[in-house]
């Protein structure tokens, strides 16, 4: 499942090739930088508002909840938040899920873009062979709806476990209309994303948001995992993971959000390679909590080749990759 919580993100000062990190950074970079308001992920953000309280400026007066039950994976709910909030959440319509409530899917009505992670994942298809991508973890359809609109005949696999969630992205947040917009490139399936005959052919792309009970996979701990998608990619081809981090909060206490980024990293560092080369990390503030997005593969040889492929408001991601060395 795709998670995301309000935060703030910042863009770092470009440099001219990113150095390396022999760790995921603990604590945000002190950089002084442009804001930008980001959805992250945490149960505080869409719950609190629910229970009256505003602890990111959300009222409870300013969300309405268009849908609320329970399926076999999960406890779904849908809010609609005001336009007139004063919050980067405005008009926009979440998918909550797990018993936390984590905000899972994000859809904004008047622009395509999410100030999220998914606007990160939105960068990857310029440095991919040619060929389709697999989401895994498809959710509400929120990377699927800003690829599509970048990239309007790039070919999308999607997978999603929750029969309901592909049903209330139907009725909710347009996926319908987006699958009758491109009936002949974008394909949903149900059905467990690792399943390695969930996709038969081979992927230029795979992109990862996987998560249950408010925490990633446990499979994404064990480089086996990693392994088994590197072989469902095309020669040349590239792996983009939310990896969560810190602003996780899962349902098992145990499952330490910080602790699984970590392990999620090192898992896809030594099925990708051993070089620091080979997994880049991304990090993403979330106030005083972080969250990671990892990529596979070289780091692109022409970096302004890359910006110039992107919409100029995803193009400040370029500059916040770093090597992954831990």
């Amino acid at each position: 499942m795709e998670t995301i919580v309000s935060c703030q993100f910042r863009f770092l000062a470009p440099s001219q090739a990113p150095k390396p990190i022999t760790a995921i950074p603990s604590r945000p970079s002190k950089t002084p930088a442009r804001c930008l308001p980001l959805l992250g992920k945490s149960k505080r953000a869409a719950q609190d508002s629910v229970n009256g309280e505003d602890d990111y400026g959300i009222p409870a007066n300013q969300v309405k909840t268009l849908a609320k039950f329970k399926s076999l994976h999960n406890h779904i709910r849908v809010l609609q938040v005001s336009r007139r909030a004063d919050h980067p959440l405005a008009g926009s319509r979440l998918l909550l899920l797990d018993r936390p409530g984590n905000i899972h899917s994000i859809s904004f009505l008047l622009h395509p873009f999410t100030s999220s992670y998914f606007d990160v994942f939105a960068t990857l298809p310029p440095l991919l062979p040619p060929g389709p991508i697999a989401l895994l973890g498809f959710g509400a359809g929120s990377a699927a709806r800003v690829l599509l609109h970048i990239y309007p005949d790039i070919e999308i696999h999607g997978w999603e476990i929750d029969p309901s969630v592909i049903a209330v992205a139907r009725e909710f947040f347009g996926l319908e209309k987006l699958e009758k917009q491109h009936r002949v490139n974008l394909s949903v399936h149900v059905g467990d994303a690792l399943d390695e005959t969930a996709g038969g052919e081979r992927f230029a792309g795979i992109f990862v948001d996987l998560f249950q009970k408010g925490s990633l996979l446990p499979e994404l701990q064990d480089p086996e995992t990693w392994r088994n998608l590197r072989r469902r990619l095309k020669k040349g081809g590239r792996v983009m993971a939310n990896c969560g981090g810190k602003c996780v909060e899962a349902e098992d206490s145990r499952r330490d959000g910080e602790t699984v980024m970590e392990e999620t990293v090192k898992s896809m560092r030594s099925a990708f390679g051993a070089a620091a080369e080979d997994v880049f990390v991304l990090m993403l503030e979330y106030g005083e909590s972080e969250g990671c997005v990892a990529m596979t593969g070289p780091w692109p040889k022409d970096t302004e080749k890359w910006k110039l492929a992107l919409p100029k408001p995803l193009r400040g991601y370029v500059d916040r990759w770093k090597p992954f060395t831990g």
